[in-house]
């Protein structure tokens, strides 16, 4: 990757103290594309002065700050680049010869001892100064090793104090970015936890390991016969010792931490290997494998999650698009939660093909493997789980984070309910905001111990080792997310626990749970099961999601000359209401090839285009097609006459209030739409163009996307990086039918 010089220099005078590695590849990256007027380099030894010179990554020298500070002003950088324990030294200089016009900035691994330093020093934590820590490097060191391209697409770590869009921070954010570095922000005491165990831990590790084996006899044949995967992860010790030895001094408790929990589990991994105990080694081996893969697929989509500022994903769709293709959309997604929650407290081995490998199934995924639970894959969308039976999950030994998924967090309330031990469960900003008390209500009824925030809302807090009881529960609302975890719950009570609900909703829970081999009573708008039985390991197949498809149907539904065809797709009787609507609204669907895999039923769906007419949607689709609304308003909007909508205040309380959430968007595209207590009512028109909002709502990016079809002008839907909670190739999977649709993103 190249950076173009620009016009003005962001930076008047660079100055590095330390020629070493980053502060010598920073000066030449700087240099090399006219970021800055004038590099500056500071050193003691008068030879790396001189290097640095013949190799033009410098254009002055001085062996001193002092000798160079009064002509330092604003719009001139400092750039500390001294191993860590030499930082307070030279902050001392900084602070005793620079104005409080001149940013400083530094490139230590370790923050907390800059921060307590700066405070020592200063007497306060000064402005002009904004921590950094770029994460890039080589095992070689010194001038000489100087790389122009040693930040491109690597992450420069700012831990700003206070405010943080200042001058000074602006300017070293600038800096970094210009050489390529990717920008985030963390605070001090996030970074150094993180860094200890993802960067400071494993040189650690490579040192003790070379120099174990260098002691050991016939060493020379030990690393003779070095596999490759021994030669990459030992590379990192040839590193600088005295950075390294700085690196554990400064940031000595962190790395303790992490060192003790390694430690253990060394002790662990020596008596499972020591017993023969192969099911120990099969589940860490696994485990590690998965979480590895999973990591890697979050480093390939630049998707950084925690404490870390993260781009936000916007579309940019340009009207047009054919609407015609055979498609198969991912695996349904509830199916797919469900399989891995049955399959885990099941007895035996289950066999999952179909999964959705979405962020909200891995989210489910990974809580059962924080459990104890051995899950092979996904790969491809089979997964492989080993069921440790109704009694035998683990403590997770932190919060179980649900992400976005209010499936994941309102299902597994009612699981953990029933366990000896205690949970939490937390969630990203969207899923905090969602209600809990229509889950926690019952579950107390049950004699569950859980806790909500004030407002009734996660983290949820359950403690475990109680005793349930069976109840009669009649839903005030229906919501199959609360009938499925009142019946997760009923697993672990006694007696006969019952669920009546006011209206059908889905019944993949019962379903499952049949297939898994337990019985279930389901009839007249009431579901039931005894406690205390047993599931038993099967196989699942997972359909294609009518969720997902939902969107591709209404792509054809308002597309004159559409013809697309979607394979295998889940049509439980509970789920078509997105069938039945747009038929009652005049879309030709047809359905072929009508088979039932796993007590699931299952088709081809074919839909045509032909004109659209305005309906009274009937409640009683409503809770079947609760779901798919977003998209259903655009093909409101695309047809002749008025769309109402009743009985659907449940849309108020999804991912974003999706009834204001569309409102707002058609309004917006020239729509005319009157959001209602419990519905919306649209008449038909004509989009037009413009910004809208998702709200981080997956379904309402997506449902926007479509409009793109039959929109006069361009659409940007702005905040779309949930999308990939419930269909990650929607991007490709549009492109097939002729949809124009770009992906941009921006910094927060």
């Amino acid at each position: 990757m190249s950076f173009l010089a620009t016009d003005e220099p962001r930076v008047n005078r660079l100055v590095i103290i330390g020629l070493g590695l980053i502060g010598s590849s920073l000066a030449l990256a700087a240099k090399s594309i006219g970021l800055v007027n004038t590099v500056i380099g500071i050193s003691r030894r008068s030879s790396t002065l001189e290097l640095a010179l013949d190799l033009s990554i410098v254009d002055e020298t001085y062996q001193d700050l002092a000798s160079v500070a009064s002509q330092l002003t604003s719009g001139d950088v400092v750039v500390i680049g001294v191993p860590t324990l030499s930082v307070p030294v030279v902050m001392a200089d900084c602070h005793r010869l620079l104005s409080k016009d001149v940013t400083i900035t530094d490139v230590a691994s370790v923050k907390g001892s800059v921060v307590d330093a700066l405070r020592e020093i200063y007497g306060d934590l000064p402005e002009q100064f904004v921590p950094g820590h770029p994460i890039a490097g080589s095992e070689k060191s010194g001038v000489t090793a100087a790389d122009k391209h040693l930040f491109e697409n690597h992450r420069v770590i700012l831990t700003p104090h206070g405010s943080a869009d200042t001058e000074h921070f602006l300017l070293v954010s600038k800096l970094w970015s210009g050489v390529g570095g990717l920008v985030t922000t963390m605070n001090v005491q996030d970074h150094d936890v993180i860094l200890a165990a993802t960067s400071h831990l494993p040189h650690f590790l490579a040192y003790s390991l070379v120099d174990t084996l260098a002691s050991m006899g016939d060493n020379r044949e030990i690393f003779r016969y070095a596999a490759g995967g021994f030669r990459d992860f030992t590379r990192i010790a040839a590193s600088d010792p005295v950075m390294w030895r700085d690196i554990a001094l400064a940031n000595q408790q962190s790395i303790l931490h992490v060192l003790d929990e390694v430690m253990g589990n060394f002790q662990m991994l020596r008596k499972a290997i020591d017993e023969s105990d192969a099911d120990y080694l099969m589940d860490v081996f696994t485990r590690a494998r998965d979480a590895r893969n999973h990591f890697g697929k979050l480093l390939e989509t630049n998707t950084v999650q925690g404490s870390m500022t993260e781009k936000t994903i916007n579309y940019r769709v340009t009207p047009g698009g054919h609407g015609r293709g055979v498609l198969r959309v991912p695996g349904d997604k509830s199916m797919s939660h469900r399989s891995i929650i049955l399959s885990s407290i099941a007895e035996g081995m289950t066999e999952i093909t179909g999964f959705l490998e979405g962020e909200d199934s891995l989210a489910t995924l990974r809580a059962f493997r924080e459990m104890g639970v051995v899950i092979e894959g996904p790969d491809q969308g089979r997964v492989v789980v080993h069921g440790v039976g109704l009694n035998g999950l683990k403590a997770p030994a932190t919060p179980l984070n649900m992400g976005n998924s209010g499936t994941s967090i309102r299902l597994l309330s009612g699981l953990l309910a029933g366990q000896s031990f205690d949970t939490e469960l937390i969630g990203d900003v969207s899923l905090t905001g969602r209600p809990m008390g229509r889950v926690a209500d019952p579950l107390r009824m049950m004699g569950a111990l859980i806790e909500t925030s004030q407002k009734g809302t996660p983290p949820l807090k359950i403690t475990g080792g109680q005793t349930l009881r069976s109840i009669d529960y009649d839903m005030p609302m229906a919501s199959a997310q609360v009938k499925s975890c009142v019946l997760l719950a009923g697993l672990y009570a006694k007696g006969i626990t019952s669920v009546t609900e006011p209206a059908p909703t889905r019944d993949h829970t019962e379903r499952m749970l049949q297939g898994f081999g337990y019985t279930v009573s389901a009839a007249d708008s009431v579901a039931s099961l005894t406690g205390g039985g047993a599931l038993q390991g099967t196989r699942i197949d997972v359909p294609a999601d009518i969720s997902s498809a939902a969107f591709f149907m209404v792509a054809a539904a308002i597309t004159p000359g559409s013809d697309i065809t979607l394979r295998h797709v889940g049509i439980n009787p509970t789920r078509i209401g997105v069938i039945n609507i747009l038929r009652q609204m005049g879309t030709a669907i047809h359905l072929s090839n009508t088979v039932e895999v796993g007590g699931e039923p299952v088709a081809d769906i074919r839909i045509q285009y032909a004109p659209l007419k305005g309906i009274d949607i009937p409640k009683d689709q409503v809770p079947l097609a609760i779901d798919e609304f977003p998209v259903l308003f655009i093909a409101a909007a695309c047809a002749q006459g008025i769309t109402l909508l009743t009985g659907a205040e449940e849309l108020r309380v999804k991912e974003s209030d999706r009834i204001q959430s569309m409102a707002d968007g058609l309004v917006t595209l020239g729509i005319d739409a009157t959001p209602t207590a419990d519905g919306i009512v649209i008449v038909g028109g004509t989009l037009g163009q413009g910004h809208v909002l998702s709200h981080h709502d997956h379904r309402i990016a997506m449902a926007f996307a479509i409009a793109g079809l039959r929109a006069r002008g361009e659409i940007t839907i702005e905040e779309c990086n949930n999308v990939a909670t419930s269909f990650p190739d929607f991007i490709e999977t549009a492109k097939a039918i002729g949809l124009v649709i770009g992906v941009e993103s921006r910094d927060d």
